[in-house]
């Protein structure tokens, strides 16, 4: 089958690898329909996810046809469409039965890696290093899922697979994040970054009862998009000071909760997103917070943040007396996927919101390094990319 495959940073290529095979009673193969590059990948394509080894098969937002089966997969049956949650979940274990199923203590073989720098290992995750597994991924023309009993979620007929692809991470992710502020009638909502998640986060924010959502970013076709798409009011972080700007919309309050939607590769214009470049580039630091240094200064008193972008490893020069000081309750986490399937399929069934608005460009899978080439680089106005093998 042909599938993108990682050699390294910025070096993504569209190989011929040996299909999947069932490992595992309670493995599934799926043939891929729709696949998407996600934020979290630009984090692999940079070269900051360690443990990636050469050849391996990138990807976690996919979807398809079950084409084979192992003996105890009983939920579906060869032909049904599925979409993946990125997480992969044994539906068994403690957290799992307590709904953390991005916290599965069975599905990362490589737990032990994890657990020298993180204390506890999360699940295994579709195409996301061996650190995370070494599972392959999804951007294929095949796939393996293990635990496919609890992992596959049946999609009817009548939607496209544009309005469901996804809800196997970017929908459930934004609309977590919303969901972690405990937003209550008349709040303010600030988010960080206005990519596919933070589209989400907007959408989700208003659904979830926000009277306001305040978006922050530099990229013009992202702002057009959260302001048109979404109703938020937006700020250019390039043209203002953020900090003083949410206050005077807020009349010197605050936003009642803020949602990082950046993560580990933030960009900024100040001295202390300098001090992260140099720092990062002769490994001293791993991520870059800068979005996450200015959610916390910003937050109003007694509020809430929410952390939806990805961090790897260690930080520096978090502001935490702000956040003691103020307090600010955090709540962070991968997206327990399984969680939202029902509930979010059931507003797009009922007409409350259409994923597929964030698309703008569809590729076939052969030009997935152009894709990510212009994902990263955020040309010809490019906002996510869907893959068609």
């Amino acid at each position: 089958m042909k599938a993108v495959c990682w050699h390294g940073a910025n070096d993504v290529r569209v190989e011929t690898v040996p299909d999947p095979k069932i490992l595992n009673p309670r493995d599934a193969i799926i043939k891929i329909t729709s696949t998407a590059i996600c934020g979290s990948d630009l984090h692999i394509y940079d070269g900051y996810i360690p443990t990636m080894q050469k050849g391996d098969i990138l990807g976690h937002e996919f979807m398809g046809e079950v084409v084979e089966l192992g003996s105890e997969v009983k939920n579906v049956k060869i032909g049904d469409r599925v979409v993946v949650p990125f997480t992969i979940s044994c539906g068994n274990c403690f957290f799992c039965q307590r709904d953390l199923w991005s916290l599965c203590d069975n599905s990362n073989p490589n737990a032990w890696m994890v657990e020298l720098q993180m204390g506890h290992s999360p699940a295994g995750l579709f195409g996301y290093s061996h650190l995370f597994g070494g599972y392959a991924g999804g951007q294929a023309e095949y796939a393996r899922v293990p635990f496919a009993d609890v992992g596959l979620f049946k999609i009817p007929d009548h939607l496209t697979d544009e309005q469901v692809l996804f809800l196997t991470d970017i929908f459930p992710t934004g609309y977590m994040a919303a969901e972690n502020c405990n937003i209550k009638p008349g709040d303010v909502v600030a988010i960080w970054g206005c990519g596919p998640v933070g589209q989400f986060a907007i959408k989700s924010a208003f659904l979830l009862g926000a009277e306001r959502v305040i978006a922050i970013d530099r990229i013009p076709e992202r702002l057009q998009m959260a302001k048109e798409q979404g109703k938020a009011e937006i700020l250019n972080y390039e043209e203002v000071d953020v900090g003083e700007a949410l206050k005077e919309m807020t009349g010197g309050r605050g936003p009642d909760a803020c949602i990082d939607a950046v993560g580990m590769e933030a960009h900024g214009t100040d001295a202390m997103a300098i001090y992260d470049k140099v720092k990062q580039a002769v490994r001293l630091e791993t991520d870059r917070p800068t979005a996450l240094r200015q959610v916390i200064l910003s937050a109003g008193k007694g509020g809430h943040v929410s952390i939806a972008g990805v961090y790897g490893g260690f930080l520096d020069k978090i502001p935490m007396g702000s956040a003691m000081n103020k307090g600010l309750t955090f709540k962070m986490g991968q997206t327990h996927v399984h969680r939202y399937l029902k509930p979010l399929l059931n507003h797009i069934e009922n007409g409350d919101l259409d994923p597929s608005f964030v698309i703008t460009h569809k590729l076939p899978l052969n030009q997935a390094p152009h894709g990510y080439q212009i994902f990263k680089e955020k040309k010809d106005n490019c906002i996510k990319v869907v893959l068609k093998p």
